[in-house]
């Protein structure tokens, strides 16, 4: 039995003329995590849509568990039950509380017990070190914390993989460490993860593999070792060199 989760084979996105996706073809395997990198613009963030159904594709196939994401009778709701996506900004319900955001997808969508629910919700914040801040509203957290939240909000779901859309981009430079903790932590006891990302050492530290995306195109793909210290195309080599 395959481990591969989820496979891109020869992916094509376009807007109108502009071709974001230029014949992407990746693949990643149960307990994986693969970074994305590449500067804004290069498609690293269309990639993750594409693969939530939060995109259609012009080319190519995605399929999860080897099931084609294209066919017309799959039920997007319940492929994202499979998928986690957590995005730039937090999309917390600023009327709910952080523990009922928590709870909210697993009630309704899951249709799961509350009173089984709420107490993995609590677990969940314990491990983030937010349990004391269950009956806050968002808008009491910092940004960091709220961050959090939204990721664990997303494991709730007990999803087979987790996307990752540039997750501190929208933070301050200060509490940017406490969300990668978090992400290393995860990736650690693992979880699944394909992640978008401008953190370079965060990638470095994290990855199996790295991905590195130029204009649409996967330049290069390998393991942070071959990708930092031996990059194959000269791409790669300058954009890690900018980035440090």
């Amino acid at each position: 039995m395959t481990n591969v989760i989820l496979e891109l084979d020869s992916v094509v996105k376009r807007f109108g003329e502009n071709e974001v996706l230029r014949g992407i073809s990746l693949s990643l395997h149960r307990h994986e995590v693969v970074c994305l990198i590449g500067a804004s613009g290069s498609g690293k963030s269309t990639l993750l849509r594409c693969a939530n159904l939060l995109e259609t594709i012009d080319g190519g196939t995605i399929t999860l568990f080897g099931q084609s994401l294209g066919d017309a009778r799959i039920d997007p709701n319940l492929v994202r039950r499979h998928i986690g996506m957590v995005f730039q900004s937090f999309n917390l319900f600023p009327h709910l509380s952080v523990l009922d955001n928590i709870m909210l997808g697993p009630i309704y969508a899951l249709k799961r017990k509350r009173a089984d629910v709420h107490d993995e919700a609590l677990a969940l914040l314990d491990r983030i070190g937010l349990r004391e801040r269950a009956d806050e509203f968002p808008d009491r957290l910092s940004g960091g914390q709220q961050q959090r939240v939204a990721i664990v909000r997303s494991l709730a779901m007990q999803p087979s993989l987790l996307l990752l859309d540039e997750v501190t981009s929208a933070l301050d430079p200060t509490l940017v460490g406490e969300v990668l903790d978090l992400l290393t932590d995860l990736a650690h006891h693992g979880t699944t993860m394909l992640i978008a990302t401008h953190e370079m050492n965060f990638a470095k530290d994290v990855s199996h593999q790295i991905a590195f995306l130029e204009k649409g195109v996967l330049v290069e793909k390998g393991t942070p070792d071959q990708m930092f210290n031996d990059p194959t195309h000269e791409a790669t080599r300058k954009f890690l060199e900018r980035s440090r």
